[in-house]
């Protein structure tokens, strides 16, 4: 196994370990204030109408918090098959491995804004090994 493959492999990995830690992470998380609190409570109990259908805010949340779920573990799928990629057939990748590395780039940025340095530090160590695999990527294909 080349380089880039294993450096794939092991976005994969980090990649599955972050789906189940941001899945655990807010499935389970408390608010520290009563304020905080209320807030997820009236989340849950104040309902809406959209064509029809009753909708809440938390329901809104558990349903994008799972679908962030998905999309991470798809990412995961894909660093895998990059990886297999990497040694098979590198120039298949073309600008994919790029584009990688940037959704994590960007998920650092949106980490370091909007929630805790545990996600910042996951995706700033994924848009490196990302990075790296897609520079050694292009390096073989030259």
């Amino acid at each position: 196994m080349g380089r880039a493959a294993l450096l794939y492999r092991i976005s994969s990995v980090v990649l599955i370990l972050f789906a189940a830690g941001h899945t655990f992470g807010f499935l389970n998380f408390k608010a520290p204030t009563p304020e905080g609190r209320a807030v997820l409570e009236a989340m849950k109990a104040v309902r809406f109408q959209v064509q029809g259908t009753s909708f809440s805010y938390g329901g809104f949340y558990t349903g994008f918090g799972l679908s962030i779920t998905v999309n991470i573990l798809f990412s995961a799928f894909l660093s895998w098959h990059l990886g297999t990629l990497a040694d098979s057939r590198p120039a298949a990748i073309g600008f994919l491995g790029w584009a990688f590395c940037g959704v994590q780039v960007v998920s650092v940025a949106l980490s370091c804004a909007y929630f805790a340095a545990a996600p910042a530090v996951l995706s700033a160590l994924l848009a490196v090994l990302l990075g790296w695999a897609a520079w050694l990527v292009e390096k073989s294909v030259i």
